[in-house]
């Protein structure tokens, strides 16, 4: 992993305290690792959390595990004084591997942002799990790590986040139906939609709870992070502009995962982030992918290794070799430390403004015009660099926000389009950053218009 660079002088412009709130310093500092793994032990006590298993049964199937996962949220708006909206939202929904619709139901708790509540964070995994059919509702199917690992991650990012206020919203959500085929992040990507949220970034979280592989190999020292490319909703237009302008590499979830690989460089734990340039696994998927196809800027955090023997896998014994998702196999040290890693995430991207909307101009010229359009709550602007074949950005300028201003810019030179793809960040009065918007096509935060045909 590389640093960016940046001078002391605005190092020191951003070592402000980190909020007036209640608590400073660590946000993750109470995360407990008894907590995550008695939520897992309760998760997989349900029997089997198949999507198409019981709705009503009180103590087994999706139905139970959603109900306690529920309560689980409403205790948690108890101790802040109920500063968290806890709800069901559901919606009957069918298609492959539902042969008859059934009610897709996540439980969702939204933690309401003191000044600007339609910027949104979310933090979510499913909660369902599968045997080695995945139309068998019945078996056993404790799901430990997938993805009963994820979903008391988001339970205790409530419980630690929701005891401070952010500006903007951080919404906690446990998904139903991603075995299935992603039917909860469906349903939550377009419950987003309907409420008109402007969604700074989604931290997906499946398989989160173990350090070894199926082969023998662990690595406990890293999670990977997977981000798409080119983004999901991109028309022709669109990617023909990124031919000739950039765009393949900077989309905004591959600028999140750069953002989450800067920030776990200052990880107590040391647990360092392994960018991953995809959108997912190859061949696989992840309830990030519904808000991807979106326009939302959404990444998957994942296990360093995957154990394939006991992930999808009946609870069996075959030639020596003991198969089946159970807590056995879990790293619950691991586990704590990536959920300590989303909570300092959301702690910081819950603060931040959201990225500017730039663009560039450098075609036949010795330097580079920027543009970008004001951010409510930046104090300032960082204007980054990075070369067409580096990894990483390289801070380049710092600007002071002009409330007065209708359209901020800076020409930079000597810098030639042609060899740099430029960036801007934007910073709030207490020092947090937001991860930079990219100056190319697509490079906003924000969905892409949709051609009308008009």
């Amino acid at each position: 992993m590389r640093h960016y660079l940046l001078p002391a002088a605005c190092i020191a412009a951003f070592a402000t305290p980190v909020l007036a709130h209640e608590t400073s310093g660590d946000p993750a500092a109470p995360v407990s690792q008894e907590r995550l793994q008695s939520d897992v032990e309760t998760m997989v006590s349900f029997g089997t959390r198949h999507t198409l298993s019981s709705l009503d049964d009180p103590e087994r199937g999706i139905g139970a595990a959603l109900d306690w996962g529920r309560a689980e949220f409403e205790e948690a708006s108890a101790a802040c004084g109920g500063c968290l909206d806890v709800s069901f939202v559901e919606r009957e929904m069918g298609g492959r591997r539902i042969p008859e619709p059934v009610l897709i139901r996540n439980a969702v708790a939204i933690q309401r942002g003191t000044e600007r509540p339609n910027e949104v964070v979310i933090i979510q995994g499913h909660i369902d799990s599968r045997a080695s059919d995945v139309m068998d509702a019945t078996s056993e199917a404790p799901g430990a790590n997938d993805n009963a690992s994820g979903s008391a991650l988001v339970l205790e990012a409530a419980r630690v986040l929701s005891q401070r206020e952010y500006p903007t919203t951080i919404v906690y959500a446990l998904l139903m139906g991603e075995e299935q085929g992603l039917y909860g992040g469906t349903l939550l990507a377009d419950y987003a939609a309907e409420q008109g949220w402007t969604v700074k970034a989604v931290l997906n979280n499946d398989v989160v709870g173990g350090s070894c592989g199926s082969d023998g190999v662990c690595d406990a020292e890293h999670v990977r992070v997977f981000s798409e490319g080119v983004r999901a909703d991109a028309d022709e237009q669109t990617r023909a502009m990124m031919r000739s302008m950039g765009g393949g590499n900077d989309s905004p979830s591959r600028n999140l995962s750069r953002f989450l690989d800067q920030l776990a460089e200052g990880e107590p734990t040391g647990l360092d982030v392994r960018q991953t340039w995809r959108s997912d696994r190859m061949g696989r998927g992840g309830d990030h992918l519904p808000f991807l196809d979106r326009g939302y800027p959404a990444i998957r955090f994942s296990v360093a290794i995957e154990d394939y023997e006991h992930q999808h896998q009946d609870l069996r014994v075959e030639d020596g070799t003991t198969y089946g998702d159970t807590i056995d196999e879990m790293d619950f040290g691991y586990l704590a430390d990536v959920t300590r890693l989303n909570v300092r995430a959301a702690d910081v991207l819950a603060r931040t403004p959201m990225p500017p909307v730039v663009q560039s101009d450098g075609i036949v010229r010795p330097d580079v015009l920027l543009e970008w359009e004001p951010v409510a709550g930046a104090v300032r602007y960082n204007v980054w660099r990075r070369r067409t074949d580096d990894r990483d950005w390289s801070w380049r300028e710092t600007l002071r926000a002009d409330p007065a201003a209708d359209l901020n810019s800076i020409v930079l030179a000597p810098d030639r389009g042609d060899d740099w793809i430029f960036g801007v960040s934007s910073v709030a009065a207490d020092g947090a950053e937001s991860p930079v918007s990219s100056a190319v096509p697509g490079g906003q935060f924000y969905p892409l218009p949709v051609d009308s045909g008009e």
